[in-house]
């Protein structure tokens, strides 16, 4: 089967999947499950063991064994439509910034993408494509060598040790104005990396002219702490995006060093956090009232006699330290006719009251837009003055809209049913004074 042709194993978070078993038209093998065990064994949330085979836990994207794609999607419907929630993926990843790229091809990714490794791997050729076409970064740097010619410093000691018959040689250390440096270096070994894992024929005649185009560097061993001390400054900045992509690529890439075959790349996300980035970002999006959002807005909430400090940290603050502030936390998972959790309540409460937040929200994907306001009850067991809203927001193929939805039921309906709820409370007490 040409590599064109070859389709990713296809499954929704939660679901599970053995060995033997076809999904899709795909078949995953025994030697499938023993790369993800021995994958497993390294510490991954991305799924967990069953019996003859894995469960996928809340995480989603693409996981390659091998030549054998699969790809987790998302879930919050009771639809099973693989191209509409692939498509979707994509269309979040977009919005909360995966994709953004420097080159100016970015509008739309060329590649009929089977997975999101796919969009990934073209990502970084587009991104790299474009450095080299731009020209690549030079760097000064010092090399030590035995020239024919002096220049530099001479290093005494090497110097006699090899040149004591080469008297027209000298061990010197000199400066060195290339491309040779440590941003190229991890190109180079991305583009290596790219070029093995790579299973799409389209994308394979441009990682082969990427290649050829590409200088000669060192190879190098890598590690968190070489990307962490890399410091973008006017001149490297153009490279941020394809370092940023390397690093993904590169420690999410699991060679398997037994039989070299079964190697593993996961490129997993939590939707979680996914769900949470992409509600904020479509109310900053269509904020068009001028509110202050904040998201992950921490705040200090109990410090004991020894140790660290805790802090409080809800997912979305709207208007904080106003009289008008409101407090959201999203949630990826299909609420439908249960009520939420009794912890979720009480959080929503504390965020209600240490916030001093006018209301608080439970954000959900649904199959419809709908709020359900409710009242927290006072410690007298009388209705209270803080209101917590469950809201479901519907699931719209088309991104853009779907964002612009999120946005108008968020900024619009959740005050008005807020200051509903309020009125009712109201009026509650009236009747009970009365």
């Amino acid at each position: 089967m040409s590599p064109k042709k070859r389709k990713p194993l296809t499954v929704f978070e939660h679901q599970s999947v053995r060995v033997g078993q076809t999904v899709g038209g795909v078949l995953f093998e025994r030697r499938h499950f023993e790369a993800l065990e021995k994958f497993y064994g390294s510490g991954t949330p991305y799924f967990s063991l069953i019996y003859n085979g894995v469960k996928f836990n809340e995480f989603v994207g693409t996981i390659q064994i091998g030549t054998l794609t699969i790809e987790v999607l998302p879930k919050a419907d009771l639809g099973s439509d693989n191209e509409k929630w692939h498509n979707i993926l994509v269309g979040i990843l977009r919005a909360v910034g995966a994709f953004e790229i420097h080159a100016p091809t970015s509008a739309s990714l060329k590649v009929a993408s089977n997975s999101i490794l796919d969009l990934y791997l073209e990502l970084f050729i587009t991104e790299v494509e474009w450095l080299v076409h731009r020209g690549l970064l030079k760097r000064y740097r010092k090399e030590e060598g035995n020239l024919t010619t002096l220049k530099g410093c001479i290093q005494f000691s090497s110097h006699v040790r090899t040149n004591i018959v080469h008297k027209e040689r000298f061990f010197v250390r000199h400066t060195v104005y290339d491309q040779d440096h440590l941003l190229n270096r991890i190109l180079n070994k991305t583009i290596d990396l790219v070029q093995r894992i790579n299973t799409n024929s389209v994308l394979a005649s441009r990682i082969g002219a990427l290649r050829l185009k590409f200088p000669e560097v060192q190879d190098c061993n890598l590690t968190f702490e070489q990307f962490d001390r890399i410091v973008f400054d006017r001149k490297s900045e153009p490279y941020q995006k394809a370092i940023s992509i390397a690093k993904l690529l590169l420690f999410n890439y699991h060679p398997d060093i037994v039989n070299g075959r079964e190697n593993v790349l996961a490129i997993m996300f939590d939707m979680n956090v996914l769900w949470e980035l992409f509600v904020y970002r479509s109310l900053q999006r269509f904020n068009d009232r001028g509110k202050t959002i904040e998201a992950q807005s921490n705040k200090d909430f109990w410090k004991p006699h020894h140790g660290v400090k805790v802090r409080m940290r809800p997912d979305i603050v709207i208007n904080r330290n106003q009289p008008d502030c409101v407090v959201l936390d999203t949630k990826w998972k299909n609420l439908g006719a249960c009520n939420p959790s009794t912890s979720d309540l009480r959080q929503m409460y504390v965020y209600a009251n240490y916030y001093r937040a006018c209301g608080t929200f439970l954000i959900y994907p649904g199959d419809r837009n709908e709020i359900n306001m409710g009242i927290f009850y006072d410690p007298d067991g009388h209705v209270g003055e803080q209101s917590c809203g469950i809201v479901t927001l519907q699931v719209e193929r088309v991104i853009k809209h779907w964002q612009r939805n999120i946005s108008e039921v968020l900024s619009y309906e959740v005050f008005h049913m807020k200051n509903h709820v309020e009125g009712k409370i109201s009026n509650k007490r009236q009747a009970t004074r009365g």
